[in-house]
């Protein structure tokens, strides 16, 4: 096989990240995806002629992602949804507080627990995440929040931020740093992600890397450089490997990974798992109900076609997400019911005007959360094994979701060039 000096594994929005920023500084890199898609969880399903991501997306406005994009020139189309909607309690919609307006109007709160609210609201958008001590959210919460209702509202827009639902180990500055950016608002990307992935593989390809498909690697072993073993039998060598697969993978393919940070990365990491229902209607029977969040349910609603095209001919996409925390194991049926019975309630005779769905009912969503018992970020070098790095939205340094995919394929990018005696990203594609 041709020669490289640098291997990245994984196609998805780390890898094609990282290919690009390596591959403007001059430095010859091969992008190695085993499957015959690129963008592994930023797939996008065409069924039809309507648009599915894979789960929950959103670019966060000021969040590392849109800050990468647009210094590596990429453009994205979309918009930015409003969050007028419902808040889901006892099985009722009550006019969700995203407001002044809206907050005045709910039922959900006393009008202590409203002036309460209003308060820590303009309280989060001020608040310096660095004087936040080591505490956890739900000792955060209590501390800060008198309130129960206001607590449980808060609870809802934490996990709705992070997509993890546990706040008695989650790190509460963490946390509130990302409900921080997503009260600075959310894109939703036209034509799927899809579309970033196929702008980075243009990006990337332009600046040089050499991406394969459907080349699956079977291990990496290193003496004097890394040899990459495949399950067609090829080898490849070459002094430099990105791993961009999370932990279990990257332990699983690393010859003598025991005792390494790749090693303790796996025991710290903690996946997150959410059941997604998306459903394509050719109207909607409800055109009112556009997003809805769950109070005493672990569950976010949302019509994405009221901000990006993923359809034709004026079809609806909506989502439903439950969140399932780190829950290895999930009772698909009783899932997919009770995602379908808040279907019903946002949308009365939906399947009457259905084009197309799908369901996920046990997907990772993020390859790690931080939490206050984290000792250690990872990546991007692994010390104990010379030239090789780990990227993903695992190995976040306080970001979190596809901005840590981002920000540490970056970070990863930046570290190689200059191992290889580069000091900049001295040539644009």
């Amino acid at each position: 096989m041709n020669k490289y000096d640098v291997a990245i594994i994984g196609g998805g929005i780390a890898g094609l990240t990282a290919a690009a920023y390596v591959a403007q500084a001059g430095i010859s890199v091969v992008v190695v995806e085993k499957g015959n898609l690129l963008g592994g969880r930023a797939q996008t399903v065409h069924k039809n002629g309507v648009l599915f991501n894979l789960g929950g997306h959103a670019l966060y406005r000021g969040g590392a992602g849109e800050k990468i994009l647009k210094e590596l020139k990429v453009n994205v189309a979309g918009g930015i949804p409003d969050t007028k909607g419902y808040a889901l309690w006892n099985g009722e919609l009550l006019n969700l507080p995203d407001s002044l307006a809206s907050l005045f109007k709910t039922k959900l709160l006393t009008w202590s627990g409203k002036m309460e609210l209003g308060k820590i609201m303009m309280k989060l958008r001020k608040l310096d995440t660095a004087k936040i001590p080591p505490i956890s959210l739900r000792d955060w919460a209590e501390n800060n929040l008198k309130d129960p209702m206001v607590r449980h509202v808060f609870y809802a827009l934490c996990r709705t931020s992070t997509y993890c639902i546990n706040p008695d180990q989650q790190l509460a500055s963490a946390v509130i740093q990302q409900v921080q950016l997503g009260m600075k608002g959310v894109l939703y990307i036209d034509g799927g992600w899809e579309s970033i992935v196929e702008k980075l593989r243009i990006k990337a390809v332009g600046a040089g890397a050499i991406i394969l498909t459907n080349k699956k690697v079977a291990s990496v072993g290193y003496e004097n450089e890394h040899q990459l073993q495949f399950t067609d039998g090829e080898m490849m060598e070459v002094p430099t490997v990105l791993l961009t697969c999370g932990p279990d993978q990257s332990c699983n393919l690393i010859k003598n990974a025991e005792g390494t940070m790749l090693d303790k990365w796996k025991q710290q990491a903690q996946p997150i798992y959410a059941s997604c229902l998306d459903v394509a209607l050719k109207n909607l029977p409800n055109p009112n109900h556009h997003f809805a969040i769950g109070i005493d349910q672990h569950i976010l609603f949302s019509n994405h076609s009221r901000a990006s095209k993923l359809g034709e001919d004026g079809s609806k996409v909506l989502q439903l997400i439950k969140y399932l925390g780190t829950e290895k194991e999930t009772k698909t049926e009783a899932n997919k019911q009770e995602l379908e019975s808040i279907m019903d309630l946002m949308q009365p005779g939906w399947r009457k005007e259905l084009i197309a769905q799908q369901f996920l009912p046990h997907m990772v969503v993020v390859q790690d959360c931080i939490t206050i018992h984290d000792k250690q970020y990872f990546g991007p070098s692994v010390p104990e094994i010379p030239g090789l790095y780990i990227a993903g939205d695992g190995t976040g340094h306080g970001e979190m979701l596809v901005d840590a995919a981002f920000a540490s394929a970056k970070r990863a990018a930046e570290t190689i060039i200059q191992h290889n005696g580069f000091q900049t990203f001295s040539r644009e594609a």
